[in-house]
């Protein structure tokens, strides 16, 4: 029993990283209708701005602060005005394909230019772990738990408690209505890229010390990722929350209990299971899109 509770916890460590990155699917959906396939190699990439500002002799906690800013900034302004923009006025196809591209693109460029091996990653939390009834958990394991909660609760009180985030969420919602009432909506779509900018320097701060910082890391967590934000419902942050969650879980169990040769299919089948019989996710709901 106590193998599985620590089974579970590693679990939802696992899934708390799959769901900060698949609420930044569903975000940049919402407002402007765009997938991202790069989103991935996004959480890849602020490891090594982290990593080249200790090169040059940074301490931790401002490369930490430097890895953010760059990633805001390229990954959140950067990505929309270069690609999104010029992109989306062609469709939401032209713009899924280009992100693609991007994705190669960034991977390629930290291997050729950076290194193709993976590098150390230094850990907010201690190592070892915490026993707590016969239960051994790792302190990185509870770090990942505590910031990405306190990642996603600080973003429901933006969303929900305050005139930025009902704005966010009118322009998200009905952008015309939003106009007609004097919410800046394109202010607030660029609003919401910088947040998925902020929130995946977040998730490669807590996934690069428990798989090393390279340029692969985006493949599986990238597809992990998309593939909680469809099973939770891709119009829905709880939805993305929770399909993130059970999928680390689900993940997790698999793996000790069933087979780790066919633990990348059971996400696989755990999504077409969800289509076939909820195609708008766990706790999504259908859209109805003039055309």
């Amino acid at each position: 029993m106590a193998n599985f509770i620590a089974i579970v916890i590693a679990g939802l460590a696992t899934g708390a990283l799959y769901a900060l990155v698949a609420v930044g699917f569903t975000l940049l959906w919402q407002t402007s209708q765009t997938i991202n396939f790069a989103q991935g190699e996004f959480v890849m990439l602020p490891a090594f701005f982290m990593l080249a500002a200790m090169n040059l002799g940074l301490p931790f906690w401002a490369a930490i602060l430097i890895g953010v800013a760059l990633s805001t900034a390229i990954l959140g302004f950067a990505f929309k005005r270069l690609l999104v923009d010029p992109m989306l006025q062609h469709g939401v196809l032209p713009l899924a394909i280009a992100t693609m591209a991007l994705s190669t693109f960034l991977k390629e460029s930290v291997k050729t230019f950076y290194s193709a091996e993976a590098s150390p990653f230094p850990s907010i939390a201690p190592e070892g772990d915490l026993h707590i009834f016969g239960v051994s958990i790792a302190w990185q394991n509870i770090a990942v738990l505590v910031v990405a909660i306190a990642a996603v609760v600080g973003l429901q009180l933006l969303l929900n408690r305050t005139r930025l985030g009902r704005q966010m969420q009118a322009a998200a919602q009905n952008p015309t209505a939003a106009r007609i009432l004097g919410v800046p909506v394109e202010r607030m779509i660029l609003y919401t890229f910088l947040i998925n900018g902020a929130l995946v320097a977040l998730a490669s701060l807590l996934i690069s010390p428990i798989y090393l910082a390279k340029f692969t890391n985006g493949e599986t967590l990238g597809l992990a990722a998309f593939i909680a934000a469809i099973v939770g419902g891709f119009n829905q942050i709880r939805g993305a929350i929770a399909g993130g969650l059970l999928l680390g879980v689900v993940d997790n169990l698999s793996a000790e209990y069933i087979s780790t040769q066919y633990r990348g299919a059971i996400p696989m089948v755990l999504l077409i299971v969800i289509i076939l019989f909820r195609p708008t996710g766990l706790l999504g709901r259908p859209e109805e899109r003039t055309v």
